[in-house]
This record gives structure tokens, C-alpha cells and sequence, in this order.
């Protein structure tokens, strides 16, 4: 069990989402940074799905009840549990009655802590993740309070040997940002890519946007220059996903993301290739954009990548288990 001391409304429970039920109008949800979810999990010898918790409001502050292994991964943030200070992308100890503080990040918006065996919240339509949009599954469907307390596995943690735990370097798929540069993300033309003016076109992937005031776990509302239908569409709701840009009435694109609607007739002019989704899960706002064009083949091979480092990690975690 954990308990929660301090933390904002929007941490939650997440997992890797909520998958199959699109068609009955139900989102996916999730961690907005599922690949760091992933190499948390994987670092400490749960399913690669286990549910841990994404914190996007700092400081945040929990506290052990039991004696249990945990990982942080995602955004570079100060964290410390009880007096020992730790860097992120790490696994170690936690001790009963200890306490993890995770401050500002000095980079990066969202950081996930795993937890060994999961937190078990009951599961509700095969994912443990909080849609706080329609507001269930998680923790009552709603964001974390403090005074919370969550459920871990009830089986005995194995501790690790080094009580100064191990770390993964991510940075192969992962390259430390430049704050002077935009973001760049990979993107594949979409649907109605042709309806789109070349003055439009261009603007998209030669533009500077910015990550406005209106960005939560449904999507992002960016700024930047307005973009331009040939002429006027009228389309019916059809399907979105994480990572489709539509762009309203306004010309001002809109990204979808983890809480996406199922639906939408918006105009879409690109999606996010699904290996840079995390790009988005780790730009705060005020975060600068920019688009670029690239194809099926280059895509598949980017998510091939992100799954080779993910059976290093999985394999290079398994042996530093043993030693320890």
C-alpha cells in the first residue's frame, strides 16, 4: 500500500491504456508517456502493462507502508526517497514508513513511477487506467487527493541486493532537448492532407507552434499561423486517434492525445507518428513544435527501434536483478 501526501488533481492511475472499445465510444486513456511506463515496468520485472502513476502537478510526495522495489522514469525531475537523493530513469528500494518526493522538473512534464506488482485498483473494461474525462476506472475515475491510499501487489516485493538501485540511459531513442530548439515530430499526412491549401501545407511543417494554455490529456491546442481548407468540407464524425492533428474552423490545429475523443468531423491534416507520442506527453506548455513530414516505412522502423531498446532494457534489467 501508498499513500498519498501531497499532489495535484490531475496525477492518476494509469497503465497502457484502454484498448478495443472505440467503437462503442470509449477512449484508450493511459499513460500519456506509455514507452516510460514501459522501461519502468520492465526495470523491476512487472508486465510490461502494469499500472503505475503519472505525475504532471509537482512537488508530489507519497509514502511506503510496505517494504517494496519502484522505478521513476519519463520527466528529469528531483526526486528523493527518504534522505537519498535519486536520478530518474531508476529503480531502487523503498523501505516501510519511507517517503518519495518528486520536485519541478528541470526538463520534461510528466514523470511515471512503477511499482513492483502494479497497483491494483480493480480493472474496468481490461485496463486499471483513470479516464478522467468520463471519470472511471483508476481511483474512483477521478485524479489523486491527498490521503489517498493504493492497493500494490500483495506479494512480498524481492528487494533489490544495492540498496542504490540501477538505472537505464535512454537517451539512443531519447536525446536530451535543447531548449533553444522546437520539438521536432515526425508526422504522416492524414485524410483530408489534400484539402488543405499550399500555403497551408507549408506553414505546417515550416512553422514554429506553440503549445498553448489549453493542453490537458484530451489533446493540444497549438498556436501558430492559420491554416487554410481549398474550400469549405462538411464531414461526418469519423474515427480519431492519439496523435491525429485536426485543424477547426479557426486554422489553429488541434493534436489529440491519450483522452482523445472517439469521434470527430474537424479536418485532419497529419498524425503524429505513434514512436514520437512521447515528444507531446513531455512538452509543458509554453513547449515550441514543429512538423515533419515522413512515411510509412520510416515510422514502422522508429517503433521497431523503440522495441529493441525496450528487450535491452528488459534483458539488462533481468541480469542486474540477479546480481543483486
Amino acid at each position: 500500500m501508498i499513500e498519498i501526501l501531497s499532489t495535484g488533481a490531475v496525477n492518476s492511475v494509469q497503465d497502457l491504456g484502454r484498448v478495443g472499445h472505440l467503437d462503442a465510444g470509449v477512449g484508450r486513456s493511459g499513460m500519456m508517456d506509455a514507452a516510460a511506463l514501459e522501461i519502468a515496468n520492465l526495470m523491476i520485472g512487472n508486465e510490461r502493462e502494469a499500472a503505475g502513476l503519472e505525475v504532471a502537478l509537482f512537488p508530489f510526495r507519497l509514502r511506503f507502508e510496505a517494504d517494496t522495489v519502484f522505478a521513476i522514469a519519463g520527466a528529469d525531475c528531483p526526486a528523493k526517497i527518504g534522505d537519498r537523493q535519486m536520478p530518474c530513469w531508476w529503480a531502487m528500494n523503498a523501505k516501510a514508513g519511507e517517503v518519495l518526493t518528486l520536485g519541478l522538473p528541470h526538463s520534461g512534464a510528466r514523470a511515471v513511477i512503477a511499482f513492483k506488482g502494479g497497483i491494483q485498483v480493480p480493472p474496468v473494461l481490461g485496463s486499471r487506467s483513470t479516464d478522467l474525462k468520463s471519470g472511471f476506472g483508476g481511483l474512483e475515475g477521478r485524479g489523486l487527493n491527498r490521503g489517498d491510499r493504493l492497493p500494490l501487489s500483495q506479494t512480498p516485493a524481492r528487494l533489490l541486493k544495492m540498496d542504490g538501485g540501477f538505472g537505464v540511459d535512454p537517451s539512443s531513442l531519447r536525446p536530451p532537448a535543447d531548449s533553444d530548439q522546437p520539438i521536432a515530430l515526425r508526422v504522416l499526412p492524414s485524410a483530408e492532407f489534400d484539402a488543405f491549401t499550399d500555403e497551408a501545407v507549408s506553414h505546417f511543417l515550416k512553422s514554429d507552434w506553440l503549445v498553448t494554455n489549453d493542453a490537458n490529456r484530451m489533446g493540444y491546442r497549438l498556436g501558430g499561423p492559420e491554416l487554410s481548407l481549398i474550400r469549405k468540407l462538411e464531414l461526418f464524425s469519423h474515427g480519431i486517434m492519439p496523435g491525429t492533428v485536426q485543424v477547426p474552423p479557426n486554422g489553429q490545429p488541434i493534436i489529440q492525445l491519450a483522452e482523445a475523443n472517439t469521434c470527430g468531423g474537424y479536418p485532419k491534416i497529419a498524425n503524429v507518428i505513434e514512436a514520437d507520442l512521447w515528444r507531446l506527453a513531455q512538452a509543458p506548455v509554453g513547449t515550441r513544435l514543429r512538423f515533419a513530414m515522413t512515411d510509412r516505412a520510416a515510422a514502422i522502423t522508429a517503433l521497431r527501434q523503440e522495441r529493441d531498446f525496450m528487450a535491452e532494457v528488459a534483458a539488462s534489467a533481468s541480469l542486474m536483478r540477479g546480481w543483486m
